[in-house]
């Protein structure tokens, strides 16, 4: 059954429009409340990043859950999977987050978690949406939820991310730069790395509402360059907004997105790995190096639910979307920026070597992405004369190149990646799919 209001990872929009508005968001409180009752269940956990619309659908959900009879306990500005953590800690029945991840402070939504702490089920969803649709039934006065706010989930938190690293030695003589995006890890991250000895040098951390990732964290990475490059520093690292993304800087400036983070752990970290899953974003060059090494790359839909499916069901540890999901299972149920950072320093701290020779058999396949706003995308896979032409170039690239046009899950967007040995070729390719999707779609 296709799903009216979710997309690949919960709800999301324009503040004010469609689901995302006061009104719709208290419902969707009450009726994931009313399905949690009907489960037996009767507490969930809440937390948001630091964008100003946090503060108005903390208090719709937290009213909408109460008025289905569901305590609620509260946490404050948390990053994404501290909160699929603490869900756990607490025994909670469910965990939400109010967060647009990446997108900028106009935009918000809404994820959801599992007692266990992974997102819910296409099932549980599409359940939700079904109670939406009814009139709100408020229980009565003797049933109504309480809610409770949690002052000590932070340091709970920074513990739980600290005990993830595995190295002999700390992080003592490392000078690392942190870009929190001015998110959810601004009073977080910091004192992870630093309680594990590394010096730190902080941007992005000083949220006002507003600026959350303007120009700064893991969607701009030109910052944590400078910063990196101006200080002399041995690495960088970058988070989004709710704190699931990572990316890091090596000590010369380059970029390490989540395909090149899922290298290193592939293939240098103590665990003997056979295969991992990512998406099909994932670089060419990413799977060509892993073959090389006798490692598989499984490759699923794009969003990081799909991705966990994969490492379940062929039990794995490792996964990685190339945006900087990546995921550890033997640490933790969810993607999470800060863990899978600790990871990567575990494996270089251990060897001894640099970001920049942990990866230095990887040679990445240049990419182009191009994102086309467009007002609806449902015909993208019935478009004859996009099939057609994608079909023209990916015959002339062969084997050294691929193509992917798909719409995106989060924005009303169709994303446009062409990637190949031959960047100009790619360049080319990228430019008149680009164009002739405008002209089709726009």
């Amino acid at each position: 059954m296709q799903k009216k209001y979710f997309g690949t990872d919960g709800i999301r929009n324009r503040v004010g429009k469609g689901m995302i508005s006061p009104d719709q968001v208290l419902k969707l409180g009450w009726a994931t409340g009313k399905i949690m009752k009907e489960r037996g269940e009767s507490t969930v956990m809440i937390g948001k990043d630091t964008r100003i619309s946090g503060y108005m659908f903390e208090s719709a959900l937290e009213a909408g859950f109460i008025a289905a009879g569901i305590d609620v306990l509260l946490l404050g500005p948390m990053p994404t999977p501290a909160v699929a953590y603490l869900t756990q800690t607490f025994h909670a029945d469910a965990g939400i987050v109010i967060s647009a991840s990446h997108n900028p402070h106009y935009d918000n939504g809404i994820k959801f978690f599992s007692a266990l702490g992974s997102k819910i089920s296409d099932e549980i969803e599409l359940a939700i949406e079904d109670v939406f649709e009814q009139p709100i039934e408020i229980v009565s006065s003797e049933q109504l939820g309480k809610a409770r706010r949690i002052d000590d989930a932070p340091g709970r938190y920074i513990e739980f991310c600290k005990s993830t690293y595995s190295a002999k030695n700390k992080l003592d003589g490392l000078k690392i730069v942190l870009d929190c995006a001015h998110g959810a890890t601004y009073h977080i991250a910091p004192c992870v790395f630093e309680e594990l000895g590394a010096e730190v040098i902080l941007i992005g951390a000083e949220p006002n509402g507003f600026n959350i990732n303007q120009l700064c964290g893991a969607t701009h990475l030109e910052a944590l360059q400078q910063t990196v490059l101006a200080s002399n520093a041995d690495l960088g690292i970058a988070f989004d907004g709710d704190g699931d993304r990572v990316m890091m800087v090596d000590e010369s400036g380059s970029v390490l997105d989540g395909d090149a983070i899922l290298y290193i752990l592939a293939t240098a970290s103590k665990r003997v790995v056979s295969a991992v899953s990512g998406t099909v974003m994932s670089n060419l060059g990413l799977e060509n190096a892993l073959k090389n090494k006798g490692v598989l790359l499984h490759r699923t839909s794009v969003g990081d639910r799909y991705v966990m499916a994969c490492l379940l069901e062929n039990d794995l540890c490792f996964g990685a979307e190339p945006s900087g999901h990546v995921l550890c299972l033997e640490k933790t149920t969810t993607g999470d920026g800060i863990v899978a950072a600790l990871q990567v320093l575990s494996v270089l701290v251990d060897s001894g070597e640099s970001l920049a020779e942990l990866t230095r058999s990887l040679e990445m396949y240049p990419q182009v992405l191009k994102n086309i706003p467009v007002e609806n995308a449902s015909e993208l896979a019935s478009n004859v004369l996009l099939q057609e032409k994608v079909a023209s170039f990916e015959k002339m690239m062969g084997e050294e190149g691929r193509i992917l046009i798909r719409a995106s899950g989060t924005e009303p967007l169709i994303r446009v990646m062409v990637e190949g040995k031959n960047a100009e070729l790619v360049e080319k390719v990228a430019v008149e799919l680009a164009n002739l999707v405008k002209s089709e779609f726009s």
